[in-house]
């Protein structure tokens, strides 16, 4: 039997015209016996395409144009990029309407709340200030502690309420989607998780668990949790058909 195909959106183009993704990623979902599939956005790809997957990872990197949630220009804003944006709305959309199994990881989470109608902080310190650094300068992660909340689908799959983990990022969810439950923050208010209650599968984490998953158990879990999801997803859709 074939391991659960994942595909993971890659980064935007880099200075050299080129998609790429960072190996950690790869290495997680290898660590949780999937096979990854890497998704670089083009303008041809469509609903029946996405059909493949049996999961899906929306990754990091890069901001969102705040066209896309009604937000403002900022001078911290980065690789922005309307053809990327576009392929991960859409994605994120086909995830909850065909129930994938998905995990969406720092700007995945944005791209999934803006996909359901919810808005985003154009750039964290305005809102939070910085007694929490969210990245450290001029764009490298950093560590702070999360709680998450006791009870809560991601506290059982985690296995504890309170860790520490990767952060990577200068913007974070504003407004969120009704369709999404708040189910984690840092230690300055910022949102750091939501979770689909009317999803079998379906996490945004603010943070980035590929980067301490292969020596932080409870990371890796994530990704592991995520695989084992889209196991039962090809099944029951292998049956179906």
């Amino acid at each position: 039997m074939r391991r659960p195909l994942i595909g993971i959106t890659t980064y935007g183009r880099d200075v050299e015209n080129k998609f790429y993704l960072p190996a950690p990623y790869v290495e997680a979902v290898d660590r949780a016996r999937g096979t990854p599939l890497l998704l670089p956005h083009s303008k041809t790809i469509c609903e029946e395409e996405f059909g493949v997957l049996d999961g899906l990872i929306l990754s990091g990197g890069g901001d969102m144009d705040p066209a896309w949630y009604g937000g403002y220009s900022h001078e911290k804003l980065y690789m922005v990029d309307r053809d990327r944006d576009e392929h991960e709305l859409a994605l994120a959309r086909h995830a909850v309407k065909v129930n994938l199994p998905a995990l969406a990881i720092c700007r995945g989470a944005q791209i999934l709340n803006v996909a359901l109608g919810g808005t985003l902080i154009t750039h964290l310190p305005d809102a939070v200030g910085e007694d929490v650094p969210h990245r450290s300068p001029p764009r490298q992660p950093t560590r702070h502690t999360v709680r998450v909340q006791p009870g809560s689908r991601l506290a059982r799959l985690l296995g504890q309420t309170d860790i520490e983990i990767a952060s990577w990022h200068h913007q974070a969810l504003r407004a969120v989607s009704p369709e999404l439950n708040i189910v984690a923050h840092a230690p300055d208010g910022t949102i750091e998780a939501v979770e689909m209650p009317n999803h079998p599968w379906l996490f945004g984490v603010q943070w980035h668990p590929e980067l301490t998953a292969d020596q932080d158990a409870s990371q890796q879990r994530l990704f592991d949790a995520l695989v084992h999801a889209a196991s039962a997803y090809r099944q029951k859709h292998t049956h179906e058909t």
